[in-house]
């Protein structure tokens, strides 16, 4: 027997959606290209500096050349062992470095130096100047990926009239944008071939990626002779993190797919619209199946109220014969009695027990008749054969279910669904309560429907907002990396404010309020967004340390 299953049109639709949905959004995950971003760029250019090799007469700093450097570490610097070859061989001068931001420069010394490659390390000594560190770009070099070039060109301060002495004045590194052309060893090291304009100053200088992660070190150009393109050289990683690892530092490395914001959010609204066109297939699905089980509930209900109506109309019936037939014997009995005096006492007793099993008989039909099912009687029948079905709210011990995203939670990342060029990955665990509350201390404000928490640390160049979806139980942090005014200026907005404690009536709504001047000076996306898929922890405690 071969059995075929009907699925309605508008299911069939619901169901094509779906599918289609999903494969665009795998689709937009493997296959979207990858763009550079001017936020990501920009502030991987924040940890780039100016190195200066110095010539101090008595009280008074001389320049002498220039070239580019970036920090690997809040104090330790990578730059080309050929930009500071002449202080290692002049004890007459020094090294400096001018960072892009702020007033605050500082001298270094050289830590490590490898000529086979064109590396040095550098250290700052003698000042609390801190900088950004840059994140390595961990995985293989693709070809004709867009790059960026950060530097300080000397060709570019020429055009711009400046004397050596301005180059002590904090300025924004110079960048320009070309493609990757390969990996090849030259010169006894492995290079990376790219055609990102470089001049004299950007050597030292990193070549980022889309993301503003680091690819290699700028060294040198090829020879055009004025006619041939032009291609530059820079240091591979190959060569740069065995350096810096030899040397005690253990970088920041980053081996995810670079993806923008963009297309993570097309990738989200493709999952939206695929989990949405899935709900609703299964809503019609369900709906559909119900309609069925009504209809065989109706249909089984109608028999059982029909059979039961029968049944009690015919026991009425016999019932009302019986007490005809024993009213009539009792008129009998009583009428044998009056011409029978002899047999009058007993014929009156005989007609007194059939004048009461007459009296019973018909009471019973008449309880039996009115207490039969009515036509109403089949609906209810319906309802309480779905109830019992679809069953109720309550888990086995008959207490209520509590809310999914509520309790103690430990999120793990979902790299697919998220941008990181630098963020640590570790896993978040937290406990949440309905209220907004996380670890029993830290308030979350609601705004627009949505539980967030700004954070605005003192000692990092980056603002975290953190939000968190109990119906989803995804927990997401979408990180902004600010230059050093907009990173005032959101701490004093975030001065401003005291956040309510937990417990707090309408705590999540004025948090929610305060939230909104540290928002509003935000940019329009962030430059990083680490995505969170929670479930319900076994430990029934929380980890100590930094809140979610």
């Amino acid at each position: 027997m071969t059995h075929t299953s009907h699925v309605s049109p508008r299911l069939s639709h619901l169901i094509a959606t779906a599918v289609g949905a999903i494969v665009a959004l795998l689709l937009g995950i493997v296959a979207a290209p990858a763009f550079a971003d001017a936020g990501d760029v920009d502030a991987a250019s924040r940890g780039v500096v100016r190195v200066v090799l110095v010539n101090q007469a008595g009280e008074e700093l001389v320049p002498v050349t220039h070239g580019s450097g970036f920090a690997v570490t809040s104090n330790q610097i990578v730059t080309n062992a050929h930009v500071i070859r002449e202080a290692l061989q002049d004890d007459t001068l020094r090294i400096g470095i001018v960072p892009s931001e702020g007033t605050g420069s500082a001298f270094v010394r050289p830590i490590a130096v490898s000529p086979r490659n064109d590396l040095a390390l550098l250290e700052i000594v003698g000042s609390d100047l801190r900088l950004p560190p840059l994140t390595m770009a961990g995985g293989a070099t693709a070809g004709l990926g867009e790059v960026s070039a950060v530097g300080y060109p000397m060709n570019v301060d020429l055009a711009q009239g400046l004397e050596m002495s301005d180059i002590f004045t904090a300025q924004p590194p110079v960048k320009s944008r070309g493609f990757l052309s390969g990996e090849r060893p030259s010169r006894q090291f492995d290079t990376i071939l790219h055609t990102a304009p470089i001049a004299r100053g950007n050597s030292g200088g990193p070549l980022l990626d889309g993301c503003g992660r680091v690819l290699g070190v700028n060294s040198f150009g090829a020879d055009s002779n004025g006619s041939d393109a032009e291609f530059y050289f820079a240091v591979s990683l190959r060569e740069l993190l065995p350096f810096l690892r030899d040397n005690g530092i253990e970088p920041r490395t980053n081996a995810l797919p670079c993806r923008s914001i963009e297309e993570l959010n097309a990738a989200e609204r493709a999952r939206f619209d695929a989990q949405r066109a899935e709900a609703q297939a299964l809503i019609d699905t369900r709906e559909e199946a119900r309609r069925e089980a009504r209809s065989e509930a109706r249909l089984k209900a109608q028999i059982e109220v029909m059979e039961e109506r029968d049944d009690a109309m015919a026991i009425a019936l016999i019932l009302l014969l019986i007490g005809i037939g024993a009213g009539y014997a009792a008129t009998q009995l009583r009428a044998q009695g009056r011409s029978d005096q002899a047999a009058n006492s007993a014929a009156q007793s005989r007609a007194m027990i059939a004048a009461g099993a007459a009296g019973a008989a018909f009471i019973a039909t008449i309880l039996i008749w009115v207490s039969r099912p009515g036509y109403a009687e089949i609906e209810d029948r319906v309802a309480a054969a779905l109830d019992q079905a679809e069953g109720g709210t309550a888990d086995s011990d008959g207490q209520p279910i509590s809310f999914a995203g509520d309790g103690s939670m430990i999120c793990t990342l979902a790299p697919e669904r998220s941008r990181i060029t630098g963020a640590r990955t570790d896993d978040v665990e937290f406990s949440w309560a309905a209220d907004g509350c996380v670890n029993g201390r830290t308030q979350y404000g609601m705004t627009g429907g949505e539980w967030a928490r700004v954070f605005v640390p003192n000692n990092e160049a980056a603002v975290s907002v953190n939000t968190y979806d109990p119906q989803t139980r995804i927990f997401r942090t979408d990180r902004f990396l600010l230059s050093r005014a907009d990173m005032d200026a959101a701490r004093d907005a975030r001065r401003a404010y005291t956040p309510p404690a937990c417990g707090v009536t309408d705590g999540a709504r004025v948090l929610g309020e305060q939230q909104s001047g540290v928002i509003a000076q935000l940019p329009d996306r962030p430059n990083e967004r680490l995505v969170y898929t929670c479930e319900a922890s076994i430990n029934a405690g929380t980890q100590k340390g930094e809140e979610p």
